[in-house]
């Protein structure tokens, strides 16, 4: 039998604002955002992101293969959820299950649906107040994409300077072709488009005014952003991939103020992120933040994620990035926690309350389980314990995970403890404050490496996360803030769960010490 994993997850008030009662978990209801909060240009920075690989979510055409429609009659559970944006893994036409190497960029995945389809489902979804963002890949084609298909045949194509080309194979990121020899980093099946070429630039940005404007989209996940223009044997991360980018920025506000982008920069940290965002993209991927998350939960130390928090305020003291656990190039959080679901809570909850705006990625908010191969971490995602988890009335593209007869949405929503309503009350409490939204984040020193303490501040609340990340309950710890950013006085501090009473709190110059909000951090039940 699996061992509790002891944890205490607290959240305390310290200003009257942020005494409201918060729903039961059974019962959570989400608000939708106002029309002003939908027509702000930074509306990301309040949002709740779901990452959803089509193919996987839902089938509703007895093929076996997930689609547009699948997750049109899904939008009521994401609501529920909390969500109110989507990331839709590639939808273009594809000779691959993945996606990612594609043949045309102004059409949809036949096997998802049609483009009647996708739209129905962005109406449906922003009656809502749900965003939706797409893949948009641009590093490289598919070696099947017309333009490649006629430089590969041809040396005096108009698409020949669309690609990289060289007499010989350089090393394995050369491919033979034709004529002469490419550039695909990733596989011969990927070739690198050439963005030394103005051509390229100005085909790429109709496309991006084409999903922007003719179809109504609201921004875009862009793949392999570091990658894009090489210098030499630089592969990632180069001056003319900044530049690049500086005008792409211009040029997709120019067609969409509105317009959102998140770039993929495999392994990126606040140093590096700071040199994308603002200018070049909204937002990076911090892969510092999501293993801080993911370690601190694991190994029960907050050496990890206090880590992580040191480095972004050090580079990027507003926090204007995305955070996660894991993604779908990744082995599945539940999987990393052997099934432990207590630590995948406690992984929740630390990115649920810290700053930054948080990707979920499909499924994780019920514990699915995935390591590689990677079709293996993106497997149908688990409706219920029916045949094919529920997902599909025909034979899946691959068969879901064998644990889907306990672990489905069904079963969880039933359960007032589950992993599932443990998000959805976290959500639920994020949308509430706005100091878990966008607020300020300052680290508490705990004088116990087992407990991880944060203060969120907003204009108008306070509010102190708590967190105890070990295997037993502890009494052994101490607060203290070092830094001058609260009110003098004596605080009556509240507790938004259910959890204890907390202490009251005495703050002189801006700072305290030796608080703690209750005498011992135990196993508490995360409800409300």
């Amino acid at each position: 039998m699996l061992k509790r994993f002891f944890f205490t997850l607290l959240l305390f008030s310290f200003l009257s604002a942020c005494a409201s009662p918060v729903p039961e978990p059974a019962t959570t209801t989400v608000t939708a955002s106002t029309p002003e909060q939908l027509t702000r240009q930074d509306w990301w920075r309040e949002a709740v992101f779901y990452e959803i690989f089509v193919r996987s979510y839902y089938d509703t055409n007895d093929d076996g293969i997930g689609d547009f429609n699948g997750i049109t009659q899904k939008l009521d559970y994401l609501e529920s959820l909390g969500v109110n944006a989507i990331w839709l893994m590639p939808i273009n036409p594809s000779p691959s299950y993945h996606g990612y190497d594609v043949t045309n960029y102004y059409n949809v995945n036949h096997e998802y649906g049609t483009m009647d389809d996708f739209k129905n489902l962005l109406a449906e979804a922003h009656k809502r107040d749900i965003r939706i963002i797409i893949d948009l890949v641009l590093n490289h084609t598919s070696s099947q994409h017309p333009w490649f298909k006629n430089a590969n045949s041809d040396p005096n194509s108009q698409y020949r300077d669309y690609y990289v080309w060289s007499e010989t194979g350089k090393s394995g990121q050369w491919h033979a072709g034709n004529q002469g020899y490419y550039f695909g980093l990733f596989w011969g099946g990927m070739p690198d488009l050439n963005y030394n070429n103005p051509a390229v630039t100005a085909d790429m940005l109709k496309v991006t005014d084409f999903w922007l404007n003719e179809i109504g989209i609201d921004g875009f996940r862009v793949d392999a952003a570091k990658h894009l223009i090489e210098d030499g044997e630089k592969i990632e991360n180069t001056p003319a991939t900044h530049a690049w980018f500086k005008e792409f920025y211009t040029a997709y506000k120019a067609q969409n103020p509105e317009a959102y982008t998140i770039g993929e920069v495999y392994g990126a940290g606040s140093s590096v992120i700071k040199s994308y965002t603002g200018d070049q993209l909204d937002h990076i991927f911090n892969f510092e933040m999501s293993s801080g998350f993911m370690n601190s939960a694991n190994g029960g130390a907050n050496s990890g994620i206090t880590s992580a928090f040191k480095f972004a305020a050090q580079d990027m003291p507003n926090f204007n990035f995305a955070t996660f656990l894991t993604n779908h190039d990744q082995t599945r959080s539940m999987s990393v926690f052997y099934g432990n679901i207590d630590k995948a809570k406690v992984a929740s909850f630390l990115m649920l309350t810290s700053p930054g705006t948080p990707f979920i990625y499909y499924g994780e908010e019920i514990g699915m389980q995935g390591q590689k191969p990677d079709e293996d971490i993106r497997l149908p995602m688990q409706w219920s314990n029916s045949a094919n988890a529920g997902f599909s009335t025909h034979l899946p593209w691959r068969a879901p995970n064998k644990d889907y007869t306990t672990t489905n949405v069904e079963e969880q929503l039933q359960d007032s403890n589950s992993l599932l309503n443990h998000y959805q009350t976290l959500i639920q409490l994020r949308k509430e404050h706005p100091a878990l939204q966008t607020g300020s984040a300052t680290l508490i020193e705990t004088n116990n490496p087992a407990v991880f303490a944060l203060l969120r501040s907003s204009e108008n609340e306070n509010i102190l996360v708590v967190v105890n990340l070990s295997n037993s309950p502890i009494s052994d710890y101490q607060l203290e803030l070092k830094e001058s950013t609260l009110p003098n006085g004596t605080i009556t501090s509240t507790s938004l769960f259910k959890t204890a009473q907390a202490q009251t709190l005495e703050i002189t110059s801006g700072t305290f010490s030796g608080y703690k909000p209750i005498d011992e951090l135990p196993l508490p039940n995360i409800s409300l």
